[in-house]
């Protein structure tokens, strides 16, 4: 069953749908008298940076002197290795030079070093294992456990068991990549069979109209809306009334709702041009703002695309928003704006590497200074890594069978790597203990206070859950 000691639809039924039951319900559900965590939480809210296409873990952050002393030699495992996309080529290096960074000495490559003043507040999971080399499925498994659709994402698990800490913001926002959304789009942030108010809220920062058809347009007088808004209000609440086992309209109710609040707070929320010039400087902000050029993808654009979204993160954050999901990088297309680099990995994973690093670093300080770090957690991912060896020559393919991720702040012990990969970065060095993504997922909710297993939803007649059946705490990156 759900955390919640009550769950909405057992109180609406108890009371016969009632209006008083809704009134009972909603109020209970804002003040927080609903939610309880299954142990003291050392995290309040999530930020999931996703980099979008597979970024390679071998040129970033997991050093292989291996592949140096191979380097333009056959590479060849010992075993058969079937590629995406390719055929195995020569043993390929790191695309950039590697430097070790604070106390732990992690060596980072060369795209990311600004995030090495902050290595000493990082675990690395260099052991992740994927189950497919498919970019949809793939990316379905680290955003809501199943490489299949119809299963809401980790987001709406962690707005569902915890709620909402502001009644004028979504309790989950998602800010993708301003060239488009990755593959699967909106079914990296559903619902699904959760209370659909549990889903993302696409927010565009930088953008005229960052939050779609939240404004009212001109021809409609202030006067005008109220008076609709109030008609459809009655309306809906009667239609509710008698269909009190449906949570679809309740839903659709309270979205409303939060859009006419977040006309105001949102508004505030997502302007960023009162923060002073230091911290825009921080996150790496550009001084021609969003408008920048990427007509040729360049590292001073992407610090200034990833970075504002960061900076945004961290306002929604302070603000009360429990989940935010920070994409980097878009479906295919030409020129790539994404991180799946079959034909040049410098050209696509430098700029889009410094400009995460630039973005992530700052907003990684800016927590710390403000108190926020030690209850956030940000967890890095992508759908899997590239593999060792070259691909014409200049490019890496798919590499499902081991990648990075990482996470730091709430409850995260850091200066640590934990797993590795083997020598060439192509499997998990033990086979018989990978780390999942069932693994990074239950210890996210653990550290929000959650214990995984618990948190269940009863659908087609059975308990699901964000990790299916699977999963464990990585108790030995947890403080």
């Amino acid at each position: 069953m759900s955390i919640e000691s009550l769950s909405r639809r057992s109180v609406l039924g108890s009371l016969g749908g009632s209006f008083t039951g809704l009134a009972l319900t909603d109020l209970l559900a804002r003040d927080g008298t609903l939610q309880t965590t299954h142990h003291p939480p050392k995290a309040k809210r999530v930020i999931q940076l996703f980099m979008a296409g597979a970024a390679s873990h071998i040129d970033l952050f997991d050093h292989k002197p291996q592949l140096e002393k191979e380097a333009g030699k056959q590479w060849d495992p010992g075993e058969e290795v079937e590629l995406f996309q390719s055929s195995p080529g020569v043993s390929q290096p790191g695309y950039w030079e590697f430097t070790r960074h604070g106390k732990c000495g992690k060596a980072l490559g060369e795209p990311v070093s600004p995030l090495g003043r902050h290595v000493d507040d990082i675990v690395f999971v260099h052991n992740v294992v994927g189950q497919t080399g498919v970019h949809s499925q793939g990316t379905l498994l680290q955003t809501t456990g199943f490489n299949r659709p119809g299963f809401p994402s980790a987001g709406s698990w962690v707005s569902y068991g915890l709620g909402t800490e502001n009644e004028n913001l979504p309790g989950y926002v998602v800010l993708p990549d301003h060239r488009g959304f990755a593959s699967n789009g909106v079914k990296n942030w559903s619902s699904m069979f959760l209370p659909a108010q549990h889903q993302g809220t696409v927010i565009r920062p930088g953008n005229k109209a960052p939050i779609r058809d939240l404004y009212r347009p001109e021809s409609i007088t202030a006067a005008a809306d109220r008076d609709g808004l109030q008609l459809l209000h009655q309306l809906n609440r009667k239609h509710a009334v008698s269909r009190p086992g449906d949570s679809r309209l309740e839903a659709r109710i309270r979205s409303y709702e939060l859009a006419a609040r977040m006309q105001l707070s949102a508004t505030e929320a997502l302007d960023v041009s009162r923060e002073p010039q230091y911290i825009k400087d921080l996150y790496g902000l550009a001084p021609e703002g969003p408008g920048i050029s990427d007509a040729k993808i360049n590292r001073r654009a992407e610090a200034e695309f990833f970075g504002r979204k960061c900076l945004i993160a961290r306002r929604l954050l302070e603000r009360g928003v429990r989940f935010v999901q920070i994409f980097s990088g878009n479906e295919n297309g030409f020129p790539r704006r994404n991180w799946d680099s079959h034909e040049d990995v410098k050209r696509d994973h430098g700029p889009l590497a410094h400009g995460m690093a630039v973005g992530t670093a700052g907003l990684i300080e800016d927590l710390k200074q403000r108190g926020m770090l030690e209850d956030t957690i940000i967890l890095w991912t992508t759908e899997f890594g590239r593999m060792p060896c070259a691909q014409r020559t200049t490019g890496r393919d798919h590499n499902p069978f081991v990648f990075t991720n990482w996470m730091c702040g709430g409850g995260i012990k850091g200066g640590v790597s934990h797993g590795e990969s083997d020598q060439w970065g192509f499997k998990p060095l033990d086979r018989n203990n990978p780390t999942e993504v069932y693994d990074i997922h239950a210890t996210l909710l653990h550290l929000l206070g959650i214990d995984h297993e618990r948190l269940t939803v009863r659908h087609n007649s059975i308990d699901r859950r964000l990790t299916d059946v699977h999963g464990r705490v990585i108790r030995e990156i947890v403080t």
